[in-house]
């Protein structure tokens, strides 16, 4: 267990559905001196505030284009986790220079201020799409995971950055599954295609996940988690098992398979009994720490990838019932 006794962690975009999960994950299970939420909106940073209640927590208004602003609630932080994007993929096809400013140049700044700053640890929360991205989401994505690894030759060990990679929430906010829930009655719904299949994570596995890749990192590295898959017509069949289905083709920028883990990186990378540890190819800083992936696990095969489609472990309709019976949605 990562001990945060005394530390102070920040969180970008902590008031998204990771942020507040996170926030409140900090709050009971760890000893850290201050939780700092920065996020650029006020109403749920004062709902936040009312609901948790807790002295350790500070609320930063604020900007990840602003470098100012983040260097100034940079300081002093032990830790970041970089969780603040823009995420809705055909908004973002229709503007793409939005996306490039928050999800790159952002990074790229949360970059700056945390090596400026002298942060010890900084994480960045990835997806799924960034792996061989089909849309400008993903691709941005994958270029902040790339400048992330990147900015380990500019800490000098004294800032370390790393990644985690992970598949759609269950219940996260404006996910299908938010969705679907919300309107549990309906007699018609929309669907894009019967084939297409998705990576699902529970939010304590995603906290799981973020844990581990905090207590773990050495810097450079992609943590990716092995997580079950499901189709997404049997996912509708568990929501709602009673309306007629409409399928009306695949979304702008969608793929009908997502896939964590490429062909090029499973080269590089080592399976754990969880996870897969992708090891940086271009290495600018020293390399010895990353052995203990190596004495810990076993490497890939060359042609081995992570696929949602061809993956061995599958969510059931039963478990995603009896994962949604305990989800609030509000």
């Amino acid at each position: 267990m990562l001990d945060l006794k005394e530390k102070t962690i920040l969180i970008t975009g902590g008031t998204g559905s990771f942020g507040k999960a996170f926030t409140r994950y900090l709050l009971e299970y760890s000893e850290a001196k201050k939780i700092i939420v920065f996020s650029r909106d006020e109403l749920k940073q004062y709902h936040m505030e009312k609901d948790l209640r807790d002295p350790r927590l500070r609320f930063f208004i604020g900007d990840v284009r602003d470098l100012p602003r983040l260097e100034r609630a940079f300081s002093d932080v032990d830790v970041v986790v970089h969780a603040a994007a823009l995420k809705q993929v055909p908004a973002l096809e229709y503007n793409p220079m939005e996306a490039v400013k928050t999800n790159i140049i952002g990074s790229q700044n949360v970059i700056e201020a945390a090596i400026n700053q002298k942060v010890s640890q900084v994480l960045l929360i990835s997806t799924d799409k960034a792996a061989h991205p089909a849309n400008l989401y993903g691709s941005t994505k994958l270029c902040a995971e790339k400048l992330f690894i990147a900015a380990n030759s500019y800490g000098k060990g004294v800032t370390r950055f790393g990644v985690v990679r992970y598949g759609n929430v269950i219940g996260s906010r404006g996910s299908i599954i938010e969705v679907l829930l919300k309107n549990r009655q309906s007699a018609k719904v929309s669907i894009t295609d019967l084939e297409m299949t998705r990576f699902w994570i529970g939010m304590d596995q995603a906290l799981e996940l973020v844990m581990f890749a905090l207590e773990q990192m050495e810097g450079g590295e992609l943590f990716i988690p092995k997580i079950p898959s499901m189709k997404l017509v049997d996912l509708f069949d568990a929501i709602v098992p009673n309306a007629e289905k409409e399928v009306i083709g695949i979304r702008l920028g969608e793929k009908v398979h997502e896939i964590l883990l490429t062909e090029q990186e499973a080269r590089h990378a080592v399976e754990l009994e969880k996870y897969f540890v992708v090891i940086p190819e271009a290495v600018f800083w020293p390399t010895d720490h990353f052995q203990k992936y190596y004495a810990a696990g076993q490497k890939l095969d060359a042609s081995f990838s992570f696929t949602s489609h061809k993956n061995t472990q599958w969510l059931t309709k039963d478990q995603l019932q009896t994962i949604i019976e305990h989800l609030v949605i509000t």
